[in-house]
C-alpha cells in the first residue's frame, strides 16, 4: 500500500535515511536544517542526515540556543539509528570561516562536494533521497560551477538524463515546459516535441515516484482563452494542441489545451494530478499563491529522488534564526513518501 498520511506524531518511515546538502553557507540551510530536526516528531519526519561542517551546525545551534546534539557519521547506514535522539552529519569541512549574509567563494568547492556526494549516496541506494539546501551560483563560479542551477547539476552527474521541474505542494503540482528564460524566449522554445517530452517525464515520475497509478495531466494553452480559435493566437492549435493529440495516442489521460485563468481553481484543480504549462510564471505564480511557505521543488526525470524548498539562500535574514523551515519540512515528507511509494511501486 502507498505510504500512510497519518499526523501522528513521530519519525516517518521512509526506508533508507535521506541526504540534505549543505547548500550555500552564508544562508539560511543550516538553520533551517536545524530547526527541521527539532520539528522530527511533531512533523513526522523521516530519518534524514546532513552533509555539512559539524563545527559550523555547532556553533549555529549554540548561538540562537537549540539545543540539537550533533553526531558525526562516517556511512549513511549509521544515521537511521541515531536521527531519533541526535543529528547524523556526514562531515563535510568548510575551509573559511562563515559570515551568514556574505558567501565566500573559498567554500565553493565544499558546496559542491556536498552536492556530488549525495548524489552518489541516493545513486548507489545508500540513501533514499537528496534534498537539497539553496545554493548560490555566483559564489560557486569559481570553483567550477558551469550550470544554470541545481536541477542540471544533479542532471549531469547522474548521467546527463532530461530533468524536469516540479514544484508541489498537497494543493497543487506543476510543471513548467519552459522555465528561466524571457517569456519572449519562452515562446521561442516552445515546440510540441518540448511539452510531448516533459509530459512523458511527468507521467512517468507520478506513477514511479508519486504512486498514481494513472496520472491525469492538464496541458495548459499559451495565450488567453488557449488562443480562442486563433483570434488570440495561433500557436495553441499550431504547437499545444498537436502535442495533447499525441499524447492521448500514447494513451496518457491529458486534456487540454485549457484556458489558463481557469485552470487553477478548486473544482478545475480536482480533475487532474499535474498541470503542464508553458512557462515559468504561467506555473509559479498559482502555487505560490496557493501555498507559498510548503511548496516544494522536485526534480523529475532523474534515476534518484530530489527534493529541495522552493526559497533561496535568504541573504537577508541569515544568522538571524528567523528562518521558516517550513518548505524544508515540506520538501523532507515529500522525499520520505516518494521513497517509500517507489519502492512500492518497484516491488509490486
Amino acid at each position: 500500500m502507498p505510504p500512510s498520511s497519518s499526523a501522528e506524531p513521530g519519525i516517518r518511515p521512509a526506508g533508507l535515511p535521506l541526504a540534505v546538502t549543505m547548500g550555500e553557507p552564508a544562508g539560511i540551510g543550516g538553520e533551517i536544517a536545524l530547526q527541521a530536526w527539532l520539528r522530527r516528531n511533531t512533523d513526522r519526519l523521516p530519518a534524514f542526515f546532513l552533509l555539512d561542517d559539524p563545527d559550523r551546525l555547532a556553533a549555529l545551534a549554540a548561538r540562537h540556543g537549540w539545543q540539537v546534539p550533533l553526531r558525526p557519521v562516517a556511512t549513511a547506514a549509521e544515521a537511521a539509528g541515531i536521527f531519533p535522539e541526535s543529528l547524523p552529519v556526514l562531515p563535510v569541512r568548510l575551509p573559511a570561516a562563515v559570515t551568514p549574509g556574505h558567501p565566500d567563494p573559498a567554500n565553493a568547492a565544499a558546496v559542491l562536494a556536498a552536492i556530488e556526494r549525495a548524489t552518489t549516496l541516493a545513486l548507489s541506494a545508500e540513501a533514499g533521497a537528496v534534498v537539497t539546501n539553496p545554493i548560490h551560483k555566483a559564489a560557486l563560479y569559481g570553483a567550477g560551477f558551469r550550470y544554470p542551477g541545481h536541477t542540471e547539476f544533479l542532471a549531469a552527474l547522474c548521467g546527463n538524463v532530461t530533468p524536469v521541474m516540479m514544484l508541489a505542494s498537497d494543493r497543487l503540482r506543476v510543471v513548467p515546459v519552459t522555465i528561466h528564460v524571457s517569456l519572449r524566449r519562452a515562446i521561442d522554445l516552445l515546440s510540441a516535441d518540448l511539452i510531448v517530452e516533459t509530459a512523458r517525464i511527468t507521467a512517468a515520475d507520478l506513477r514511479e515516484k508519486f504512486g498514481i497509478p494513472q496520472p491525469r495531466l492538464a496541458i495548459a494553452g499559451l495565450n488567453p482563452h488557449a488562443g480562442e480559435a486563433g483570434s488570440m493566437g495561433e500557436e495553441d492549435a499550431a504547437i499545444v494542441a498537436p502535442a495533447v493529440e499525441r499524447l492521448r495516442a500514447e494513451g496518457l489521460d491529458v486534456a487540454g489545451p485549457l484556458p489558463p485563468d481557469t485552470m487553477f481553481h478548486p473544482a478545475a484543480r480536482a480533475g487532474y494530478d499535474a498541470a503542464i504549462c508553458m512557462y515559468h510564471d504561467q506555473a509559479l505564480i498559482p502555487i505560490k499563491t496557493l501555498d507559498f511557505d510548503s511548496g516544494v521543488n522536485v526534480t523529475l526525470g532523474l534515476p534518484i529522488i530530489r527534493t529541495s524548498p522552493d526559497h533561496g539562500t535568504a541573504f537577508d535574514i541569515a544568522g538571524q534564526g528567523i528562518a521558516r523551515a517550513d518548505s524544508l519540512v515540506a520538501a523532507l515528507r515529500m522525499a520520505g513518501d516518494m521513497a517509500l511509494h517507489r519502492q512500492h511501486v518497484r516491488s509490486h
